[in-house]
């Protein structure tokens, strides 16, 4: 791995382990998610993480190793793709997750009626990584 890829890695990954924190905090955000329970797949890069989400909450992230896992629905993209999106100010079209389909750097799959039916609060759920800004690479000096 070169390290532009291993910088990428730190912060993207950093990031996702701070989701919970970031949408359980947020009462506004768990009360509009009040009756979402699904199981979301997130795919970044070759990594896939189950976000388990319950009421509103995230519980539980778990890394899937095995590819056969059960999930409702499934947002994919490149680990270059996540960390666009979560940049603190995106540019335009890597900004929604709608923009980056369009440009084909991310997909959905899945139960998606049951994805668009909550669509605005997995989306501000999955914008909330862009409050952290900046990591700094662990490596560095």
């Amino acid at each position: 791995m070169c390290a532009e890829r291993d910088a990428v890695d730190v912060t993207v990954f950093e990031k996702l382990e701070q989701l919970p924190d970031l949408v359980n905090g947020d009462a506004a955000l768990v009360r509009r998610g009040q009756w979402l329970s699904a199981d979301l797949m997130l795919e970044i890069g070759d990594a896939r993480h189950l976000v388990k989400i319950r009421a509103g909450r995230i519980v539980e992230i778990a890394h899937l190793s095995l590819l056969a896992i059960p999930f409702d629905f499934a947002v994919i993209g490149s680990e270059e793709a996540w960390d666009a999106y979560w940049q603190p100010v995106p540019k335009p079209r890597h900004h929604d997750i709608i923009a980056r389909i369009r440009e084909g750097k991310m997909r959905i799959e899945g139960a998606l009626e049951q994805m668009m039916a909550h669509f605005l609060t997995l989306k501000l759920m999955l914008e909330k990584p862009r409050l952290l800004g900046e990591l700094p690479n662990k490596g560095a000096p």
